[in-house]
């Protein structure tokens, strides 16, 4: 059962992507150049996506379990740290180059654009690489002086 709602959550998702414009990194990006020819209606989309999520969060931060018995697990951080913020800038320069973030991104490969197809290899090859940093000993990370 949870295969099956993840799989209808996770179509609603895509399709509101493409109506909503999210899996074209043209709008993105003219949503992104301020001083050129800026297409604001994606800040409305997001502008939505926050105050559903307002809501969500808040309904979901009062239940012990999901609505399909799953054990909740939001988020308890509240503190920004460096790799948050390392981390934020590494998805905004991302995002601003090639105009797709993971869940447009994954969307769009189903119209086969090669520009998708070479950023989802880039997005999971960068998370190969996190996954090794994050193994490695502590000691080993170090920068020489």
């Amino acid at each position: 059962m949870q295969i099956f709602m993840a799989s209808i959550i996770g179509l609603i998702l895509g399709l509101g992507l493409i109506v909503s414009g999210m899996a074209d990194p043209s709008k993105v990006l003219n949503f992104l150049d301020l001083a050129g020819d800026w297409d604001p209606s994606l800040a409305f989309v997001m502008g939505g996506a926050i105050i559903v999520g307002l809501f969500a969060f808040r309904f979901a931060s009062r239940l012990q379990n999901s609505l399909l018995g799953d054990v909740m697990r939001l988020p308890t951080a509240t503190k920004l740290d460096r790799r948050l913020i390392v981390g934020s800038l590494l998805f905004g320069i991302g995002w601003g180059l090639a105009g797709y973030c993971p869940g447009p991104a994954l969307v769009s490969l189903t119209t086969g654009n090669p520009k998708s197809i070479i950023f989802v290899i880039a997005m999971l090859a960068g998370m190969v690489i996190f996954e090794v940093w994050e193994r490695l000993p502590v000691s080993s990370r170090k920068q020489p002086s």
